[in-house]
């Protein structure tokens, strides 16, 4: 049988895309038998492939880490979006020639990036060279200004025209997944004389619904997790800031509220994740604490916990809105993504948004002692995602390329 070459790029920052990277391989692999995939990726994604025992591009260290230029373009725990896009510029232009000398190099028969807008818009300058299927996943549409800085909306109305301007001519790409619903989606224009977001995503993107790693109905069981994991019964609070070094301060936070939450459940127990990128020296915390960097499967420490205090990332909220568990999050202020994400919680009536620069300890704790193991009543979402999207990628390749299947 002929293989099937495909290169999966997974961009955007911290651990959330990779994640949900791997599962679409993975069933994409099971549409798709025959198909060889190779990875383009940056840390700390590169470190989950390599678990994964994955196959990467040669040369892979040459490529542009996002993560990192978001670590330069932020404020302590703020990151404003538009900052990042600016600091990200040579990264992009790096990425964008890594990527036009590979498809030189190498023939593929299907091409898949997540969230890479440098590749979306390279394969336009440069439409000769396209001879695949290209797909790209988007999980929100649109930038927005965060602050009255006249040059944030500068750089947010570009993009934003950028973005939009596949409604005036034929984009690079062959199929849009959307990783959500239409509502998700601001009901606003780009900006001023640009369309509608939320009718431009309906008219180009497919909607697949939302990606989660793991069946919620086998995580419903909370003492058998916590038994595996090796939690007793005590009231667990798990503390987790991402795949970035964005979020010390909310740490910091977490273990002075710990202190204050204890004095009214001495039981208390918290555990704090500070992830890939942010050693667990650097972070102030009380003694005794228990403390843990890259933690595999972080869903199943969700599953145990009786209350979550995260940041605003999207793939851990709507793995905690699918679990049925109590959160607070605190979206990365000047993050316009977090923001949209904040919205989308709202909708689903999912978590107890708090803000960084406003909280205090005492306030923390006293959220802790109020919402720690209560019942929640999130709506059911549709989660498979992942499936759908595999699906979708395959049709599009059979109506690509028919002779490769």
């Amino acid at each position: 049988m002929e293989r099937i070459n495909v290169l999966y790029i997974s961009g955007s920052l911290g651990l959330g895309h990779i994640t949900r990277d791997l599962l679409i391989a993975n069933y994409l692999r099971k549409l798709l038998p025959e198909a060889d995939i190779e990875w383009l990726a940056a840390s700390p994604a590169t470190t989950v492939l390599e678990e994964a025992g994955e196959k990467m591009v040669e040369g892979i260290d040459q490529y542009g880490n996002e993560t990192h230029s978001a670590e330069k373009a932020a404020k302590g725990s703020r990151l404003n979006l538009a900052n990042y896009v600016m600091k990200s510029t040579n990264d992009w232009k790096k990425n964008a020639k890594f990527f036009l000398d590979l498809i030189k190099s190498k023939n593929y028969d299907l091409v898949i990036g997540d969230e890479t807008y440098e590749i979306e818009i390279a394969l336009r300058k440069h439409s000769d060279m396209k001879k695949f299927p290209f797909v790209i996943i988007y999980d929100f549409v649109g930038l927005d200004s965060m602050t009255f800085n006249p040059i944030e909306h500068i750089v947010v109305y570009y993009w934003n025209r950028v973005w939009s301007s596949d409604s005036r001519k034929k984009p690079s790409y062959d199929l849009a997944l959307f990783l959500g619903e239409p509502d998700d989606i601001p009901d606003k224009s780009f900006g001023f004389m640009l369309p509608n977001r939320r009718d431009f995503a309906k008219k180009r993107y497919t909607f697949v619904g939302y990606v989660l790693s793991f069946d919620v109905n086998s995580y419903s069981n909370k003492q058998e997790i916590r038994k595996k994991l090796g939690y007793g019964n005590e009231p667990l609070v798990i503390c987790s800031i991402g795949g970035t070094a964005i979020g010390k301060e909310l740490l910091e936070l977490c273990g002075e509220a710990y202190l204050i939450a204890r004095e009214k459940i001495p039981n208390l127990h918290f555990v704090f994740v500070t992830g890939p990128r942010l050693p667990a020296e650097s972070i102030k915390l009380p003694e005794s604490i228990e403390v843990h960097e890259f933690v595999p499967r972080l869903y199943e420490h969700f599953a145990a916990c009786d209350l979550a205090i995260l940041q605003g990332g999207r793939t851990s909220t709507i793995e905690l809105t699918g679990l049925k568990k109590p959160f607070i999050y605190f979206p990365i202020e000047g993050h316009c993504e977090q923001a949209n994400n904040a919205q989308i919680l709202t909708r689903l009536g999912a978590g107890l948004k708090l803000k960084l620069s406003s909280a205090t300890p005492e306030l923390l704790a006293e959220k802790v002692i109020s919402t720690i193991g209560t019942t929640v009543s999130y709506p059911d979402i549709p989660s498979d995602g992942a499936q759908k999207a595999a699906e979708s990628i395959v049709k599009v390749l059979k109506e690509y390329k028919p002779s490769a299947l």
